[in-house]
């Protein structure tokens, strides 16, 4: 244990600054740090001398970033999910309807139509973005700029 701590206490600095080279973000650099550390001591008996000592903890640390941004996509596609059901789901009765519409009636083009079009014409984003003339990512954009002007004008 105190051979670890050796290593920890020698690495420890230029392993957070590759977190952080990685992540552009102090608190997620301490976060792959501190993981990247717990998991070098779970299987250090693995390591076999092959590289640096410095290289494989620095591999670890690539590799939990790489897991912590997935895992960070991923929740933003559920939030993302989640707000857009709500929506949907407001849309469901008609004094919610009523209040989505007189909003959206207030909203400038194209965010009024590419909403309408995803929303109530259920066209896809490509299929939006090819009515425009535009990308796919730029139907995705508009009506996600559409949803937040509507849930800030909403009452």
């Amino acid at each position: 244990m105190t051979d670890f701590q050796e290593v920890y206490d020698l690495y420890f600095k230029d392993v957070y600054k590759y977190a952080l080279s990685l992540s552009r973000d102090p608190q997620m650099a301490e976060e792959i740090t501190q993981e990247t550390f717990f998991k070098a001591l779970k299987s250090i008996d693995s390591f076999r001398g092959q590289c640096r000592l410095y290289v494989w903890l620095c591999q670890i640390a690539k590799n939990t970033y790489f897991t912590y941004s997935q895992k960070k996509s991923r929740e933003a596609a559920e939030v993302e999910k989640a707000s857009e059901e709500s929506m949907e789901e407001r849309l469901l009765t008609k004094e919610s309807a009523f209040e989505i519409h007189k909003v959206l009636h207030r909203l400038s083009e194209p965010y009024k139509e590419v909403f309408s079009l995803r929303v109530f014409g259920e066209l896809s984003f490509s299929q939006i973005g090819e009515l425009f003339g535009k990308t796919e990512s730029w139907a995705r954009v508009t009506y996600h700029r559409a949803r937040l002007k509507i849930k800030e004008e909403m009452p």
